[in-house]
């Protein structure tokens, strides 16, 4: 009985959690796509529910004019050339500083807990182990939401008011083809590349770290670090990144192509592709995890 009582209310838990984090969820996409007059004009719970649902079947049919235009010939290839450069050698400065920085804090902080339990040899691993199967990732995806995802919101917004857009299409160029697929793919395949320069900056800065603490050799640092590790610590939490870039490129043309509103509207398309970007990473990177350990353990 005690058992039994214990898995309800554990179940009560994560039901209390799931609602929490739709709650969360809905509220952040209501706050920041329904304007003034919408809310005024509906409750709370209705106008809620409403917009919700109003902009997840926007996307939908969204991701479905964007994979018709992607698979559909011709391929603008040096558009997206161009964007694999914009996207990622632009943000590879950040990103490397932000993974070196978390190297660093790592090997600061990390070495002062494991010190106290005599485990200090252990604290090559654990760095490696942080950066490559989370930190690393988690970080490279939030900083790429930050930059590109204002930069394509902003870009395409203010495209969309300009009537740049429409100009596009009766030009007989279709913008989902050309400014929607060459993204959304830039995302995708910069998003591992980024990850790996961010893993490679914080562990050698956190060697950098503990090297000024306690000398230890490059080649040891490395050998103690990677000792226990397996392709399946690697590869997973690497890939999974094409999620996020997806995850950013999707909702930050998204929200571009429905820009409304001039100027203003432009800043607000800008703000809520960072926040829609940087909230549904968090997310898939929570379902992601869960999916890796099931599968590789």
């Amino acid at each position: 009985m005690p058992y039994r009582r214990g898995l309800f209310l554990d179940g009560r838990e994560h039901r209390k959690e799931m609602y929490l984090t739709l709650l969360i969820l809905a509220t952040a996409i209501s706050g920041t796509l329904t304007s003034s007059r919408i809310r005024l004009r509906f409750t709370f719970p209705k106008g809620l529910l409403i917009s919700v649902f109003e902009w997840f079947g926007e996307l939908g049919i969204f991701c479905m004019r964007l994979f018709r235009a992607a698979m559909v010939p011709p391929y603008e290839f040096g558009e997206l050339v161009r964007q694999c450069d914009e996207i990622g050698s632009k943000s590879l400065p950040l990103v490397a500083l932000a993974g070196a920085a978390t190297g660093v804090v790592l090997s600061l902080e990390t070495r002062d807990s494991l010190v106290r339990f005599g485990a200090k040899s252990f604290l090559p691993a654990v760095i490696v182990f942080s950066i490559i199967k989370e930190s690393g990732p988690i970080i490279t995806g939030l900083i790429v939401s930050g930059r590109v995802g204002a930069g394509i919101g902003a870009q395409l917004g203010s495209m969309k008011v300009t009537e740049q857009i429409d100009a596009m299409e009766a030009s007989a160029v279709d913008p989902y083809k050309f400014l929607v697929a060459t993204r959304v793919l830039a995302c995708i395949l910069m998003l591992p590349l980024l990850t790996l320069a961010s893993d490679f900056c914080g562990i050698f800065m956190g060697w950098i770290a503990n090297m000024l603490a306690e000398p230890i050799s490059l080649r040891l640092f490395l050998e103690s670090g990677f000792k226990n590790a397996l392709f399946s610590d690697f590869i997973p939490p690497t890939l999974k990144t094409m999620v996020f870039g997806f995850i950013i490129g999707l909702v930050s043309c998204f929200q571009g192509m429905r820009t409304r509103g001039g100027t203003e509207g432009v800043g607000r398309s800008a703000t809520s592709s960072v926040v829609l970007s940087s909230l549904f990473v968090v997310v898939a990177d929570v379902l992601l995890v869960r999916l890796i350990l099931t599968i590789w353990g």
